[in-house]
């Protein structure tokens, strides 16, 4: 049941959305729009199904960490 409220609030947003991005040719916009979209379709299904997602801080702290830490060893 929620996965159909789901559905039906994405396509509202692509209803309101898309159609103002291709009448103006804003053909980047317009990708950047449907990837950032369907990341956050997939993401909020498997929320709703009770899926595991992992935490994006997660990935954030290994992708930063070893940066931060010969910054913060450098500028001691």
């Amino acid at each position: 049941m929620y996965i159909i409220g789901l559905v039906i609030a994405f396509c509202g947003i692509i209803l309101f959305e898309a159609p103002k991005l291709i009448k103006e040719k804003m053909w980047g916009e317009l990708m950047a729009f449907s990837g950032l979209l369907l990341f956050g379709m997939v993401i909020s299904s498997a929320a709703v199904l009770n899926i595991d997602v992992p935490n994006p801080t997660a990935l954030i702290e290994m992708i930063f960490a070893p940066p931060t830490k010969l910054l913060t060893s450098f500028f001691e």
